[in-house]
C-alpha cells in the first residue's frame, strides 16, 4: 500500500522534491505538503482506495507521513468491515 500512497503523494502532494527522497515516517508537511495539496491528496486517496474520510480523520495527523496515511486508510477500511 505504501507504494500506491507514494504514487498519490507524488501526483497530488506537489512536493518541491522527489517523494523517493522522503522516508515513510518523514513529516510530509516539513517536506512541503500544503493544506490545499493535502485536500487534493485526500480526494485522490478516496478514489484510489474506494473510501471516504470521515470528519474526525480530516486532520494534519492523518496526512503527516506515508505511514500515517497508510494507518488512516487501514482504519477507514477496517471501520467499513464492522459497519
Amino acid at each position: 500500500m505504501n507504494k500506491a500512497i507514494r504514487d498519490l503523494v507524488a501526483k497530488f502532494g506537489k512536493l518541491p522534491g522527489s517523494i523517493d527522497q522522503v522516508a515513510d515516517d518523514a513529516d510530509l508537511y516539513a517536506a512541503g505538503l500544503t493544506s490545499f495539496a493535502s485536500v487534493q491528496l485526500m480526494l485522490g486517496l478516496e478514489e484510489a482506495f474506494d473510501i471516504e474520510f470521515p470528519d474526525n480523520l480530516l486532520n494534519r495527523k492523518s496526512f503527516a507521513s506515508i505511514s500515517a496515511i497508510a494507518r488512516t486508510v487501514d482504519l477507514i477500511r477496517d471501520s467499513r468491515k464492522v459497519a
